[in-house]
């Protein structure tokens, strides 16, 4: 009974075992086929492109760059639609992560791949971006030579371009900063301190925190090597402060470090400790030997002071150990020189020297003269390259100047002679202006002087002195007299006010009424909102319109005869004039005048409308005439209103 209770809780187990291998096969497929569909969904954007900005894609696969996973089935699937940008900025993504786990060789691979990917997809962006990758592995190995020619490189691809990109801004502040920790390494502080603020002001003018970082720190370093304490301190604080906005725990564990080793210069050990430890557990989770092996010099150097020995040399041994299996020179030579002291303060003089003679040798191969030199030789020609291009490019440009300069002086000339040219025509065209303007106010004063209207005025007049009526006669010889010197002297001024020309029109119909017997019955109605004093208009303008109501609207009709002017306000740029009679309106009009050999109407419109367009020039809004026939309810005429919108807003520009 118990051997089946044992096989059957064994059968259990074997079956719960298999059920989670199942679960984490279908959990595993699952999640690859999302990540499928993932890229495949953010492939279909740049698919089909050879050329691809890397902007595009640092912007489409920001969030992605450290999966190392999603980096692979993106070069894959690159691969696939031969998408060399988006191969290559997977294998770069790739290499940075090599990188940061101390494979260099493995590192360098992948981002020569993408850069020979950046070469066949055109994409200067790239290229620039796998240069300086390349270059920053080197500098990691501490190989100045080759880290130096591929910044060198990156710096001057970058420059070749003359409107660049903010990535290329970017990459250049990458290579100058990487020069800057070149300089750093062979202890010419002055010379790296340069390099890292050219580069902090690139940064500064992108605003990006992870360069500002980067370049605080690095100046802070310099600083502390030239002992200037608390000049470095101040930027290590400021490169933290930034790393921990954007959240960066590489550089936590850089600043972490650099502050450790700087309180225990300062002689604040146990401060010092409690920096050092975090850096230690920051680069354990990160798994970057390159900062392990500094924490681990930087916490036997510590416990060395606390007179810890034995905690000294294991951490010490520690980082030695790491330092020799991914060939970190400078934590080599670091490790070496404390495990030196070490043992000269247990007074093992003989491993004190052996590795005080290990961390020499290798220190030499790092900052001997003759790789100064090279550093120095590659950076002076450089700087002299970048100078000689833009003194040939001065001398192309004042050439250029030269030889221009007579084509400059016919362009001078040319414009001169346009400018006369247009002068002259504009002069000649406002003196036809002007004589249109003084022409037409010939005719308007011929028309409005006519004989007919003189005599017919002066013959009603004269009929009521034959009659003995004094009074009248006298009367209508007074208005008819004040009506002429208005017309005179109206017709001296271009313009009057809108007042003044109310006022001659109704001395105009008063004597012409003589002639209808007075039976027309005149109104003006002006809005209490319109101050007609203030409102110029063309003198005699309305005459024109009250002479063809009276003469071809009214002088059919037997009786009952209106005329009435109102003044209103039509837009917040126009005062309306409004001329309504009750004639027989203008079609019956027509039949009536159309045997006739003088149409005085149609002439006396036409230069009403000349003398109101010239008029409007002065002003922002044109003139607008409306002439309406009014009918009533049965389609039978009841008259004509003219409606005159006159503008009123000047424009200052003229």
């Amino acid at each position: 009974m118990s051997y089946i209770l044992n096989a059957s809780i064994q059968n259990i187990k074997t079956l719960f075992l298999l059920f989670l291998i199942g679960t984490l096969f279908l959990n595993t497929n699952k999640f690859q086929i999302e990540q499928d569909s993932i890229i495949r969904t953010k492939l279909k954007t740049i698919q089909g492109k050879q050329i691809s900005s890397y902007r595009v894609l640092d912007s489409l696969f920001k969030k992605e760059q450290r999966d190392s996973s999603f980096m692979r089935a993106l070069s894959t699937k690159s691969n696939e639609v031969n998408n060399y940008a988006a191969e290559g900025f997977a294998y770069n993504s790739l290499g940075i992560s090599y990188r940061n786990a101390s494979l260099y060789e493995k590192s360098i691979e992948l981002h020569k791949a993408s850069l020979a990917l950046a070469i066949k997809a055109e994409d200067i962006e790239l290229q620039v971006v796998s240069l300086n990758m390349i270059g920053v592995v080197y500098r990691r190995m501490d190989l100045v030579k080759p880290a130096l020619d591929y910044h060198t490189q990156a710096l001057d691809l970058a420059n070749s371009i003359s409107e660049k990109s903010i990535q290329l801004e970017a990459s250049i502040a990458v290579s100058q900063n990487s020069i800057g920790n070149i300089y750093l390494a062979l202890k010419r502080y002055d010379l790296a301190i340069k390099q890292f603020e050219k580069s902090l002001k690139i940064e500064e003018k992108l605003n990006q925190k992870l360069g500002l970082a980067i370049n605080f720190h690095n100046i802070g370093y310099a600083q502390e090597a030239q002992g200037n304490l608390e000049a470095a301190m101040e930027n290590y604080q400021l490169s933290l402060r930034y790393n921990n906005e954007i959240n960066s725990d590489v550089g936590r564990v850089i600043c972490y470090n650099s502050i450790g080793s700087l309180d225990i210069k300062l002689g604040k050990l146990e401060e010092a400790k409690n920096f050092i430890n975090k850096a230690l557990t920051k680069a354990i989770e990160i798994g970057d030997q390159f900062y392990l092996a500094s924490a681990y010099v930087n916490l036997g150097w510590v416990e060395l002071e606390l007179d810890n020995l034995i905690e000294s040399e294991t951490n010490l041994k520690k980082a030695l150990k790491i330092s020799s299996a991914f060939n970190l020179t400078s934590s080599s030579v670091d490790a070496n020189t404390k495990l030196s002291e070490l043992y000269h303060t247990q007074g093992n003089f003989e491993l004190a020297f052996l590795h005080y003679k290990a961390g020499i040798e290798l220190e030499n191969t790092i900052t001997n003269e003759r790789n100064f030199q090279y550093v120095n030789d590659i950076v002076l020609e450089y700087e002299n390259e970048v100078k000689n291009k833009q003194i040939q490019l001065l001398a192309d440009r004042n050439e250029e100047l030269v030889r221009n300069q007579k084509l400059y002086m016919l362009i001078i000339f040319s414009v001169v002679l346009l400018a006369v040219i247009l002068i002259a025509f504009n002069r000649n065209r406002q003196l036809r202006q002007e004589k249109q303007i003084l022409t037409l106010e010939q005719d308007m004063l011929r028309n409005q002087m006519n004989p007919h209207f003189i005599f017919n005025s002066l013959n009603s007049i004269k009929l009521y002195i034959i009659n003995n009526d004094k009074e009248k006669a006298v009367y209508y010889l007074n208005k008819f007299a004040k009506l002429i010197r208005k017309i005179l002297v109206a017709n001296t001024e271009k313009y009057i006010s809108l007042e003044d020309e109310l006022e001659t029109m109704k001395l105009y119909l008063s004597i012409e009424n003589l002639r209808f017997s007075n039976q027309i019955n005149f109104s003006i109605k002006i809005d209490p909102n319109i101050n007609t004093a203030s409102i110029k208009v063309p003198s005699l303008i309305l005459q024109p319109f009250l002479e063809n109501a009276l003469w071809h609207g009214l002088s059919s009709k037997n009786n009952d005869k209106k005329i009435s002017l109102i003044v209103s306000r039509g837009t917040t740029h126009h005062v309306v004039v409004s001329i309504t009679d009750n004639g027989i309106g203008r079609t019956e009009s027509e039949k009536i005048n159309r045997d006739k050999s003088l149409n005085r109407k149609s002439v006396g419109l036409d230069i009403t409308k000349a003398r109101l367009a010239n008029f409007s020039k002065r002003f922002t809004s044109d003139y607008n005439l409306e002439i309406i026939d009014l009918y009533d309810d049965h389609h039978k005429s009841t008259g004509t209103k003219v409606a005159l919108h006159i503008p009123t807003d000047l424009n200052l520009l003229k």
